[in-house]
């Protein structure tokens, strides 16, 4: 191991200071500086077996693009991260990289891991100031036409891939704005819309079609789709249909689901009305249940809307956290305050059916779960009251059931999933594919494009034995 490697430290990235971060909607990361970027790069120790790749569900050659950063040859770099990527831009900023790439970095056995994914931001934003500049991919038609049911992180991955390897594609999404949970979900502070937009107009430039306002399964069944032509299809609906917790009070003004909250502020930019015409009624005191990514950014939009004092309520404790250890770390700077190992047991309403207070439990943590984090228990007696007038609930989501109800030979499991080779994305329907949370559940932005590349591989095997 080089001793000059290791005496660079990892770069941090420059970020909005929290005072002046709660009061807007601005990137809370500002992204390293050209030098900084160089002197991070030049922490990689280019290993033999680089096990970085291995970590990264979409297979970039990591240590090649970092090498051209070192070099100062951004185009290479990116054009490297973009023949297995592209969405760069949106990666660098929301996947979590320690838990991937970064967790399998030699460097980071005895010092701190490469920044990767910091690195393939700043690359990615390079190449934006670019102007698009770098040239469209030319490839020969292949006569074959893919549907793509779903714009969001999988739909898009497989969308690009199938349209390089010469497939007409069609995207349709549901919503009047492409981009899935990357448009609806993720707050304009960690992941700008610009953004999403650029990086799916590349998208478009590889001769990919989308069609917006597109709800499958009442405009059209996936039957109608094949029976138009469609040769394949890809479902990529997501799991946009919020769990709730099924206590007393879940009823009352005042109660949203994180998926409600986030998309009237992010989609239809409640945070710019009256400019956008979405209102959106929030409290001074704000508890959000739960603590994953979804809860963490809920938390922190509720600051940026005006909320007095904004809480985490979760029933673990801090370690069992799911929220990315950086999102944990903004929100309380910013002032979110946590109440572990706490649940609500019920919400109380005023005389006008408005939320006024929870009802919540203590609990103490047992032995591991299924999950592998220790089983919550609750304390008997325990119970206290807490003031609050709005509840958001941020403990997952599922699939939205009308594909299923309308592909009646789709398999589901249980939770109403669609079953599909975890390879392949092949589902029990022929020339129906399926991938990212609509198969797994509700996972990371980077785990459903790596779905929609293994299917994009498949489906395009697929087509060729037809």
């Amino acid at each position: 191991m080089s001793p000059e490697r290791v005496k660079v430290d990892r770069q941090v990235m420059p970020s909005l200071e929290a005072v002046q971060r709660i009061n807007s909607f601005d990137e809370v990361a500002l992204g390293y500086s050209e030098e900084q970027a160089v002197l991070e790069a030049s922490r990689c120790l280019n290993c033999k077996k680089p096990l970085c790749i291995e970590g990264c569900p979409v297979e970039i050659n990591i240590p090649a693009f970092i090498n051209f950063i070192k070099e100062r040859k951004y185009a290479d770099a990116i054009r490297t991260i973009k023949e297995k990527n592209n969405l760069p831009a949106i990666c660098g900023r929301v996947c979590p990289q320690e838990n991937q790439c970064e967790k399998r970095c030699v460097l980071g056995k005895k010092h701190q891991p490469v920044a990767i994914g910091n690195l393939e931001r700043f690359v990615a934003d390079w190449d934006m100031k670019q102007e698009g500049n770098t040239e469209p991919v030319q490839v020969s038609p292949s006569g074959k036409k893919v549907a793509i049911v779903g714009s969001g992180p999988a739909g898009l991955t497989a969308a690009a891939d199938l349209a390089r390897l010469g497939h007409q594609v069609t995207v349709f999404e549901a919503l009047h704005t492409a981009g899935g949970v990357l448009v609806y979900g993720i707050p304009e502070f960690r992941l700008p819309k610009i953004i999403v937009e650029r990086e799916i107009e590349g998208i478009r430039r590889l001769g990919v079609e989308i069609k917006t306002n597109m709800v499958v399964g009442k405009v059209h069944t996936v039957d109608e789709l094949m029976a138009q032509g469609y040769a394949a299809v890809f479902i990529a609906t997501g799991a946009g249909l919020p769990y709730f917790m099924n206590i007393p009070g879940e009823n009352l003004n005042g109660v949203y689901s994180a998926n409600e909250f986030l998309t009237r502020t992010n989609l239809m930019k409640a945070y710019l009305f009256p400019e956008y015409l979405t209102p959106i009624r929030l409290g001074k005191r704000v508890a959000v249940i739960g603590a994953g990514n979804v809860a963490m950014d809920s938390a922190r939009t509720a600051l940026r809307l005006g909320a007095l004092e904004s809480y985490i309520v979760y029933r673990r404790s801090e370690q069992e956290m799911p929220a990315r250890k950086d999102e944990i770390e903004h929100a309380r700077e910013e002032g979110v305050q946590f109440k572990l190992l706490t649940s609500p047991v019920e919400i109380r309403g005023d005389e006008n059916g408005w939320v006024r207070s929870m009802i919540c439990q203590r609990f103490e943590l047992g032995e591991p779960d299924e999950s592998g984090r220790r089983r919550p228990v609750a304390i008997p007696g325990s119970e206290y009251e807490m003031e609050v007038d709005t509840v958001i609930m941020a403990i997952g989501q599922g699939p939205n059931p009308l594909i299923g109800q309308t592909t009646p030979d789709l398999q589901l499991n249980r939770h109403g999933n669609i079953v599909a080779d975890a390879n392949t994305g092949q589902t029990s329907k022929p020339g129906v594919f399926a991938g990212g949370d609509i198969v797994t559940g509700a996972a990371t932005v980077i785990q459903a494009m790596g779905a929609g590349k293994k299917a994009a591989r498949a489906i395009h095997e697929y087509l060729q034995n037809i």
